[in-house]
C-alpha cells in the first residue's frame, strides 16, 4: 500500500508550508523532482511550480484559484507524493505532473487566520476572504491578450509553454458537496466519481448551483459551456466565462475541474422530485432579497468610517460584487419574476437543486457579512454600532447551515483523498484520448503540435 513520506497533512496548509514542504519533496528525490517559480504574485510572492517526471505529456494541476478554498494546495503535494512513489504514475506513462501549488498566494494569506482550525462554521466566514471577480486569477473577463493579473499570465504562459494534455482546476465547495466540471467528456468518470465519493464519505452534488444551466454529462459530472460575452451577473451565473480553462483547448488540453466540500450536506445528492419547486424557489429567492437589504442597510451606516480600515479595498470589492449580482439572482430564481430576467429557463429540478439554491444564496449573505464583519474590525471601532447585528446574522445563518441543512465538517485527509483520487481518475480516463508522443520527431503531444481531438 502506498504510504505517504512526509508526515500527512490533517490541516490546510499556508503558503509558507506549501513552497518549504515541496522543497523537502525536491530535497528527497532529486532525480524526479524539481522546483522552479512560474512567476511572482502582485505581493511579490512566488508562484511555485512542483514538477515530477520527465516525461512528453504534461499534466498541469492548478491549485488555489480560489482563495478560500485551500484544499487544492494539500491535494497538489499529495498527488506529488503519490506520482514519486509510482513509476507508473510518470515513466510508465510518460508523463510530467507539474503542479502550480498556488495560483493565488496573496489571496490565500489572507485566509491563514482559519486555515489552522478549529473548522467551525463561524470561524471560517468571519475570516473568509475571496477576492472580487475580477481579482480571481482563473478569470478573463477582457480576453487572454488583455489579461492584467501576473498571477494570470504566469498561468497563460505555462499551458502555452506545456500544451498538457490535461489540465485539472482544483477548487472547493465550502458548504455542499463534489463534483467534476469538465471541457471533454470523460467516458466513465461519473462512475468512478460516485465509487470514489461513497469510500471517501463525501457527498455528490447532482445540481450544484455553479452548473445549473449547464448540461450534464453523467451524475454530478457537467460539460463547460463554451465562453460568451455577457454583463457580469449573466457571466457569473448562467455561462462560463472566458478563463483560463479554455485557453488550452486549441492545445487539445482536457480541462477537468474538480470540487471537494469543506462541509458536506447529504440532501444535496439526493435526486428526488419536490413537491412544490415553485413555493421553494419563492422562500430561497425571498429569503436571499431579505438578506441583502439586512446587508445593504449594515453597509450603508458603516461605509462612512470604513476609510480608517487599512487596505479596505480588497474587502470592499467583492462585497460590491455579491450585493451587484444578488437582486437578479433572486430574480432569475423567483417563478413570478424568472421570465423577466433569464433568457431560458430553469432546467427540471430536484431536491438537489433546490437544496444547492438554498445553499447559494445564504452562502453570498453569509460571505459578504464576513466580509464586513472583518472590514469593521479592521478599523478598531465600531462608530456605526454594526458588530452586534453583524454577528448575530453570522450566528444565525451559520446555524441555519448547520441545523437546518446538516452541514458536517469533512476532515482535511479526507478531502484531500478524495479530489486527489479525482484527478487521477481524470488522468488515467483522458491519457486513453490520445497517442503517445512519437520518438521519432513525428507531431505528438510533446512536439509542440496539437492532436486533433473529436468534440462531443
Amino acid at each position: 500500500m502506498w504510504r505517504c513520506a512526509l508526515p500527512p497533512l490533517r490541516r490546510y496548509p499556508t503558503v509558507d508550508e506549501l513552497a518549504s514542504r515541496a522543497a523537502a519533496l525536491v530535497a528527497r528525490s532529486p532525480r524526479h523532482a524539481r522546483l522552479r517559480r512560474a512567476g511572482t504574485s502582485r505581493a511579490g510572492t512566488p508562484l511555485w511550480l512542483l514538477s515530477v517526471g520527465h516525461g512528453a505529456r504534461h499534466v498541469l494541476v492548478v491549485a488555489g484559484p480560489h482563495a478560500n478554498e485551500p484544499c487544492g494546495g494539500a491535494t497538489a503535494l499529495h498527488l506529488a507524493e503519490r506520482v514519486l512513489a509510482d513509476p507508473a504514475l510518470r515513466d510508465g506513462a510518460d508523463a510530467t505532473w507539474d503542479l502550480l501549488l498556488c495560483v493565488d498566494p496573496d489571496g490565500l494569506r489572507r485566509n491563514e487566520r482559519w486555515l489552522g482550525g478549529p473548522y467551525t462554521l463561524g470561524g471560517y466566514f468571519r475570516n473568509f476572504f475571496r477576492p472580487g471577480f475580477r481579482e480571481q486569477p482563473e478569470w478573463l473577463p477582457d480576453g487572454p491578450d488583455a489579461a492584467v493579473l501576473p498571477e494570470t499570465r504566469a498561468l497563460l504562459a505555462l499551458q502555452d509553454e506545456l500544451k498538457p494534455f490535461l489540465q485539472c482546476s482544483l477548487h472547493g465547495v465550502d458548504v455542499g458537496g463534489g463534483f467534476v466540471e469538465l471541457t471533454h467528456d470523460l467516458p466513465g468518470i461519473a462512475r468512478r466519481l460516485a465509487r470514489t465519493a461513497a469510500r471517501h464519505a463525501v457527498p455528490r452534488e447532482l445540481g450544484p448551483y455553479d452548473t445549473l444551466y449547464w448540461p450534464a454529462l453523467g451524475p454530478s459530472v457537467y460539460r463547460i459551456p463554451h465562453p460568451r460575452h455577457g454583463d457580469l451577473a449573466a457571466a457569473i451565473t448562467e455561462a462560463a466565462v472566458d478563463s483560463t480553462w479554455f485557453h488550452p483547448y486549441r492545445h487539445g488540453t482536457v480541462t477537468a475541474v474538480v470540487e471537494a466540500p469543506m462541509w458536506g450536506v447529504a440532501a444535496v445528492q439526493d435526486g428526488s422530485v419536490p413537491p412544490d419547486p415553485d413555493g421553494a424557489l419563492r422562500a430561497v429567492s425571498g429569503a436571499l432579497r431579505h438578506d441583502m437589504r439586512l446587508l445593504e442597510g449594515l453597509l450603508a451606516r458603516c461605509r462612512p468610517h470604513l476609510a480608517a480600515a487599512p487596505d479596505a479595498a480588497p474587502l470592499l470589492a467583492p462585497v460590491d460584487d455579491y450585493l451587484l449580482v444578488c437582486p437578479g439572482l433572486a430574480d432569475a430564481w423567483d417563478p413570478d419574476t424568472r421570465d423577466r430576467h433569464t433568457a431560458h429557463g430553469l432546467p427540471p429540478l430536484t431536491t438537489a437543486h433546490l437544496t444547492a439554491l438554498r445553499l447559494a444564496g445564504r452562502r453570498i449573505a453569509l460571505r459578504t457579512a464576513g466580509l464586513l464583519h472583518q472590514l469593521v474590525r479592521s478599523t478598531g471601532t465600531d462608530p456605526a454600532g454594526v458588530l452586534p447585528e453583524l454577528d448575530h446574522l453570522l450566528d444565525l445563518w451559520c446555524a441555519d447551515f448547520h441545523d437546518g441543512c446538516g452541514a458536517r465538517w469533512i476532515p482535511v485527509e479526507r478531502q484531500v483523498a478524495y479530489q486527489a483520487q479525482m484527478v487521477l481518475h481524470a488522468f488515467d480516463l483522458a491519457r486513453r484520448r490520445v497517442p503517445r508522443p512519437s520518438r521519432s520527431g513525428e507531431p505528438g503531444w510533446g512536439s509542440g503540435t496539437a492532436v486533433p481531438m473529436h468534440r462531443e
